[in-house]
């Protein structure tokens, strides 16, 4: 048999051969050097993930990437107008929150705010990886996924946060990513999460671009840990302009915890959220929620696989996006449910509002069931504005442009509405309602 060599295209070439260039800068250890040069073996071996993997099918990366963007490296470090800073993230800069600041991935204590909390500690990936042990950081249970490969052997910094055993953190903690650099780059960042058994806690992820940042390439992955009877509530914001955004969340819950994870979505060029959950205890509960918005030629894409391994856990999905011009938005939903996973309740719904004939909403619900007392179901739905609410608005004097903007807001908040934070949702709406305004 003759083995017929496989083509690699230019950006998979790219960001190999990057990778022999920065290998030297980026932080760690001997062992963390050892774990980088396999990730990128892996990569290697797969290549960008292409349409005929069927969890690429609708983000076909090979096609979409054409080029490797410089990787940038932890010497790297650009000065911050904190003015820009707060515009960027609109009202999440007046949310009372603990902040960690990265900027074009790179820790900047100096405009950080992360204050004192007695339960909470939070460090620097970059320095954590220095020390001899430092590649269990590196570790993920993606490890063959080739975006998290790619995480692996470019991550230059992200946060360590660790929640103490019973410890409730009151103000939240948001970790800040921004882009402020004129020059495109592929910016890579790693988050280890740990909240402690009975432990609460609120975390936000806001990645958010000054005006005139270069668009670039974003890879950043949280590793979540949620403790027996633990409560997180995990937020994600993805607002860089004109970016290509990899975003992967790897997350373990514990008996009797509740994980609440929620993200949202606006004027990325390209997005993949991908979310991959399983239960380490019974009687779990887990929600992951979304909402995202695309115009143009953007392309959103919301990819989970849920796993159920125990008895009596809970899973609930809902996504919400809304659609004009030639955009693209995706929903993938798995939701696998093990043999000795008996009393299983999983059930998932992806809406899309399609503003536009051109527009295009791909939805793959899935349940993947290997037992018999399980309550699990799924919903899919996509459908243009109702024509007899918009007249209902306008026969009561309000202007059809108004009408149809509170409609939009009002079936995009139903999602928002799964944060529990006040201050937070009402942030994600105010950018919601921006972004209906341009």
């Amino acid at each position: 048999m003759t083995n017929i060599p496989i083509v690699r295209t230019k950006a998979e070439q790219g960001f190999t051969s990057a990778f022999d260039a920065v290998a030297d800068q980026l932080p760690g250890s001997a062992a963390v050097r050892t774990t980088r040069t396999a990730a990128i073996e892996t990569f290697k071996k797969k290549g960008l993930p292409h349409r005929r993997i069927e969890e690429w099918k609708y983000t076909d990366l090979r096609s979409a990437i054409s080029d490797a963007a410089a990787p940038g490296t932890s010497s790297q470090a650009s000065s911050v107008d904190t003015a820009a800073l707060s515009a960027a993230l609109g009202l999440l800069a007046d949310i009372d929150a603990a902040r960690m600041v990265i900027v074009d991935g790179v820790y900047q204590a100096e405009i950080s705010n992360l204050g004192e909390h007695a339960g909470l500690s939070v460090s620097s990936l970059a320095a954590a990886l220095d020390i001899e042990d430092g590649a269990e950081l590196l570790a993920s249970n993606a490890d063959d996924d080739a975006v998290v490969a790619l995480n692996s052997a470019f991550a230059i910094d992200g946060a360590i946060v660790t929640v103490e055993d019973e410890a409730s953190i009151e103000r939240p903690l948001m970790l800040v990513f921004v882009r402020t650099s004129n020059q495109t780059a592929l910016i890579t960042t790693r988050n280890v999460i740990k909240v402690g058994r009975g432990a609460q806690a609120t975390i936000v992820e806001a990645y958010v671009s000054f005006d005139g940042a270069a668009g670039g390439q974003t890879n950043t992955l949280s590793q979540v840990s949620v403790g027996d009877g633990a409560e997180l509530s995990h937020i994600k914001v993805g607002t860089e302009a004109d970016n290509t955004h990899l975003a992967t969340w790897s997350a373990s819950v514990g008996q009797d915890a509740n994980y609440r994870a929620f993200s949202y979505t606006s004027d990325v060029a390209l997005a993949r959220n991908q979310v991959f959950a399983h239960y380490t205890g019974e009687n779990a509960k887990l929600d992951i929620s979304g909402a995202f918005l695309a115009r143009g030629e953007q392309h959103i894409d919301n990819t989970l696989v849920v796993t159920h391994e125990v008895p009596g856990c809970e899973s609930r999905e809902l996504f919400k996006g809304v659609l004009d011009d030639k955009s693209r938005g995706v929903f993938q939903g798995k939701v696998i449910v093990h043999p000795e996973a008996q009393k299983t309740d999983g059930k998932q719904m992806a809406q899309a509002l399609m503003l536009s004939p051109d527009c295009e909403f791909d939805s793959k619900p899935e349940l993947e069931i290997y037992a018999d007392d399980v309550a699990c179901g799924h919903g899919s739905t996509s459908a243009e504005l109702d024509p007899d609410l918009v007249f209902y608005c306008r026969s009561r004097g309000i202007p059809e442009e108004t009408a149809r903007a509170l409609l939009i807001e009002s079936f995009v908040a139903e999602a928002i509405e799964q944060v529990e934070n006040v201050a937070i949702a009402d942030a994600l709406l105010d950018k919601a309602r921006n972004w209906l305004a341009h």
